[in-house]
């Protein structure tokens, strides 16, 4: 139904930028939200941000000012712009989407992407 692909990862220096994308493709007319969530070293997948069909957007805390999520001009793309990188930053990033217009009805799925890896160096 639906299949995402994030690019963008890379090395960067601490106080640097990356711009991270997402972009969904599969069988639906348009994906109700989709967001970012990252995989720090032992810790748990958390949200990075997300944003919603109306362009709502929620951030979790460590993002708030330094990180911005958008949408493309087709709306099958995401993007997370990332400033004031840190070290801590360093995660392999994940694209999700929840929720799916197709085959005129909507369906209650989540799918997530592989990943693009993050290094901050210090």
């Amino acid at each position: 139904q639906v299949q995402l692909v994030e690019t963008g990862g890379g090395l960067v220096q601490a106080g640097g930028s990356l711009r991270l994308s997402c972009e969904a493709s599969g069988n639906f007319v348009r994906i109700n939200t989709m967001g970012w969530y990252r995989q720090c070293l032992d810790k748990e997948r958390e949200l990075v941000a997300i944003i919603s069909r109306g362009d709502s957007t929620v951030y979790a805390d460590f993002a708030k000012g330094r990180f911005s999520i958008s949408r493309g001009n087709a709306k099958n793309t995401i993007y997370l712009q990332m400033n004031s990188l840190k070290p801590e930053d360093t995660a392999v990033y994940f694209c999700s989407s929840k929720g799916i217009w197709a085959a005129e009805a909507y369906y209650d799925v989540n799918v997530w992407g592989n990943g693009t890896l993050v290094t901050v160096s210090s």
